[in-house]
């Protein structure tokens, strides 16, 4: 049994999980400073992947980047390309990963009490010391929980990157996209297999992040 869709799915899902983490909360800590009216249109066009079906988020990351498309034609002039590649994959998880991470991180930065940075403030403390020391551990539930469910999310794209990357063996295959070519080829039994892995990290991802919050409360 070939296991390269699982170290493909989970180094993809690792790598967008760390790019979304950071513009998640980079645009979480921006937009929850905002009047309501330009929060609303912000939050808007930041979450719509979230409703979107994956694939017409794939399509339009094909329009985008693909290989007919002014940017892709750009990137591929300099030996780079995301379509049908690996890394094509880390891309369009965290396109679909990106509102998880997005809204809950907003959620928490809003809940956050403002007294504390007003009196880190008055002891002369930076607005970046405030934030990474004071804010953070603050919210930290909500960026743990965006962090798991973006994970979890990459970890099962299946749309946006079957769009992008194809199924590729050896190359761009997922879990997903393993188990539904193995549907698709009448290989019942494997695809069960790749279906029971995918359900057992979901699973202990899930029950580490439970127990660790349990630990800290």
């Amino acid at each position: 049994m070939d296991f390269y869709p699982l170290y493909n799915s989970l180094r993809i899902a690792l790598f967008s999980s760390v790019i979304v983490f950071f513009t998640g909360i980079f645009f979480a800590s921006c937009v929850s400073k905002l009047p309501r009216i330009v929060k609303g249109f912000i939050d808007v066009f930041l979450t719509l992947p979230l409703v979107l079906p994956p694939t017409v988020c794939g399509y339009f990351l094909l329009l985008v980047f693909g290989l007919e498309s002014p940017i892709g034609e750009l990137l591929d002039g300099y030996g780079f390309r995301f379509v049908m590649t690996w890394y094509g994959g880390i891309l369009a998880a965290s396109v679909v990963a990106f509102p998880l991470m997005y809204r809950t991180a907003r959620g928490a930065f809003e809940a956050f009490d403002v007294t504390l940075k007003e009196a880190g403030m008055t002891l002369g403390l930076s607005n970046t010391y405030i934030f990474w020391h004071v804010k953070m551990p603050y919210c930290k539930q909500g960026i743990i929980a965006g962090i798991v469910l973006a994970f979890a999310r990459a970890l099962g794209e299946y749309g946006a990157t079957s769009m992008l990357i194809g199924y590729t063996p050896g190359r761009t295959a997922t879990i997903s996209t393993t188990v539904y070519q193995m549907w698709r080829t009448n290989n019942e039994k494997e695809a069960f297999i790749w279906v029971m892995i995918n359900l057992a990290i979901s699973m202990v991802v899930l029950l580490a992040v439970n127990l660790l919050e349990r630990k800290r409360t």
